[in-house]
């Protein structure tokens, strides 16, 4: 799991210069937050090439765009003449137009998933009150990254959280602890944890130790963990990171997302 959250951590990093937009009057206020369907328009289009929804997908998402086709899918660039038709031919592949379909029938529905993000989320508004909510959309990638985030935004690639048992995932080699982490109960604690590791990032990340990045992912686990009530991620990096919460109870978690001293979790060791 740590190999993988560290991949997209490079894709969270890469994607944090742009910037998107944000609603008036909701940018504050978690109970507002509601995934927007991005997902049904690119569906529309590479299903039944309604060029109306590719119309609002570059009016409307022009940024969520532009990241899906130069960023993610890698197929040219969204001022190509051609970019339209490359972008439709490529998800007519058999395979891609299956997990569309699927992606579709498995989030008709997402009340859930609103509800866990505002419920999340408005837990880190409480101890981190400066923090900047992001948009959170939804889109239909090719099974690539699970989330994508950019300047106060969060977009969910659905096609990664079609539960363990996805037929699909079987053809492309995941492990067991991979798929474990690919179903829609993971999407919030995703999205946390990743947002929260483009709000505090680890300064001189190439030239840090293994285990301070391993502790730097801790302290982001344990909080998103904390923010969703429920121990999603259970790893001994971890414990390190309760142990010394436990015992430093006046430390904030502002506080500890903020430090860049890891050798106070050193000290911690095992018991």
């Amino acid at each position: 799991m740590r190999k993988v959250y560290y991949i997209l951590l490079a894709v969270i990093l890469l994607c944090s210069s742009c910037e998107f937009k944000l609603k008036p009057n909701e940018e504050d206020d978690p109970s507002a937050m509601k995934v927007e369907r991005y997902d049904r328009l690119e569906s529309r289009y590479v299903i039944t090439g309604d060029f109306s929804a590719l119309q609002q997908m570059n009016t409307e998402y022009p940024i969520e765009t532009r990241t899906l086709v130069e960023k993610m899918l890698r197929i040219g660039e969204v001022s190509d003449h051609d970019i339209s038709e490359k972008f439709i031919r490529f998800y007519q592949d058999s395979t891609l137009q299956t997990l569309v379909s699927d992606v579709e029938s498995e989030y008709a529905n997402m009340d859930d998933i609103n509800q866990g993000l505002q419920k999340a989320f408005g837990k880190l508004k409480d101890w981190l009150p400066n923090m900047p909510l992001p948009r959170v959309y939804s889109q239909i990638g090719a099974l690539d990254q699970s989330i994508v985030v950019g300047d106060r935004s969060i977009g969910v690639s659905l096609d990664k959280y079609m539960g363990a048992r996805y037929q699909l995932y079987k053809q492309f080699g995941y492990s067991n602890e991979q798929l474990e982490t690919m179903g829609r109960n993971y999407i919030v604690p995703d999205c946390v944890s990743f947002y929260l590791l483009s709000l505090y990032p680890m300064n001189n990340y190439d030239t840090r130790s293994q285990l301070e990045k391993d502790l730097h992912m801790g302290k982001v686990m344990w909080v998103t963990n904390k923010a969703l009530g429920q121990q999603f991620f259970d790893t001994e990096y971890i414990t390190i990171i309760n142990r010394y919460m436990t015992r430093h109870p006046k430390t904030t978690i502002e506080q500890l997302l903020m430090s860049d001293d890891y050798s106070m979790f050193k000290k911690q060791g095992k018991k």
